[in-house]
């Protein structure tokens, strides 16, 4: 059973649309010679019950790697991507910025945003449409997003452009995962599918061909972005019925904090720990909560104290996770008496406080851990 080309889930059932003796190619087409052993094909086209993608469950033609455009440098088109980079690298200040083409054909429209000031590269699969635009004075080389690993040559990026390449992929998240490890932190993407919300509205069923094996609607064409990482910050079908996005690779939050409070914690309660031990005073700790298991795991509190007290009868003779410090009731202190209490649940401190007083007596000592601040209550 086939699987969806963006989220794995099963393409089961019957398939949407069956197009029988369809054409097996649109580009690389027979000769004389070779007219013989052209044959039509079964196209099948399925729907995703999970990210909703409209997708044909065939193989991909043999040249998906490839940008074969019949554009050539026509002045319309010339004058509408000078329009469009225009405004894109305008709205966010890419200007001398580093922006790579994936999937460049023979330079037809890498060679208009050479006109803007920024650092324009590209890559193609072909190696014939590389020298085509290697002579025409274009940074181009031989490259294809493979995997996630694959390294681009001039890497990191701080923009990249895809148009009209994404339909073709067997695996969209390759060349997505590809191209996110290849930015720096924050780079902007422009790129464009054809929009199946065009095709619908004309009945185009023309329109599907092998060639493109997927067909994205803005719905689904969103999910695959965001499943790769990067946020869609625009979206709109523009001239065409072509799908242009505007996205952004989503950085991985950072946690260097979590570091800084954790080291900040650990000195406090290992100072804290080595005092008790000095004065020779024992420590319990109040609340067998999540929290308290975190802090004992990986704290010196873990070895100073001699047991968590807590009121819930289902945790009492227990274990704290990790640390292996036992809980218990609170009359246990009668058996086992301690001279300072620290209460691990900030926001009962103060209640925690007066009932410790009370049953074990106003000498002992209490402390509440509030964050990275032990306080004395």
């Amino acid at each position: 059973m086939s699987k969806c080309i963006v989220c794995g889930a099963a393409l089961g059932g019957k398939p949407v649309l069956c197009m029988p003796n369809a054409p097996a190619c649109a580009q690389d087409l027979p000769d004389r010679e070779t007219l013989g052993n052209d044959r039509g094909i079964d196209l099948n086209l399925y729907q995703c019950g999970i990210c909703g993608l409209i997708q044909l469950d065939c193989e991909p033609v043999p040249y998906y790697r490839d940008v074969i455009r019949a554009v050539g440098y026509s002045e319309t088109m010339m004058r509408q991507k000078r329009e469009q980079y225009a405004e894109w690298i305008g709205r966010y200040r890419l200007e001398h910025k580093k922006i790579i083409e994936i999937g460049c054909g023979q330079g037809e429209y890498l060679t208009p945003l050479t006109g803007f000031p920024v650092e324009a590269f590209g890559i193609e699969h072909r190696e014939s449409l590389v020298r085509l635009a290697q002579e025409r004075g274009l940074n181009v080389w031989r490259a294809f997003p493979e995997t996630a690993e694959t390294v681009l040559a001039h890497a990191p990026f701080d923009a990249f452009v895809i148009f009209n390449f994404l339909e073709h992929q067997p695996d969209p998240n390759a060349m997505l995962q590809c191209i996110y490890n290849n930015l720096t932190p924050d780079g902007i993407g422009l790129v464009t599918v054809p929009a199946f919300e065009y095709v619908l509205e004309r009945n185009a069923f023309y329109e599907l061909v092998r060639d493109h094996l997927a067909y994205y609607t803005a719905d689904s064409f969103r999910f695959l972005m965001e499943h790769n990482g990067f946020a869609v910050l625009e979206q709109d079908i523009i001239e065409g019925g072509t799908l242009r996005a505007v996205v952004r690779k989503r950085p991985q939050t950072d946690l260097s904090g979590f570091r800084v409070y954790m080291d900040t914690l650990q000195a406090r309660l290992s100072d804290f720990a080595a005092q008790c031990r000095a004065e020779d005073k024992k420590v319990a700790v109040w609340g067998a909560s999540h929290m308290a298991f975190a802090v004992l795991s990986f704290t010196e509190l873990g070895e100073a104290a001699s047991y968590i007290i807590d009121s819930a009868p289902f945790k009492q003779g227990r274990f704290a996770p990790a640390s292996h410090v036992p809980i218990v009731a609170p009359e246990h202190f009668a058996e086992e008496p301690v001279q300072r209490i620290v209460i691990v649940a900030p926001s009962y401190a103060a209640e925690i406080a007066r009932t410790a007083r009370e049953r074990f007596g106003s000498g002992i000592e209490v402390f509440s851990l509030n964050g990275i601040e032990l306080e004395r209550v």
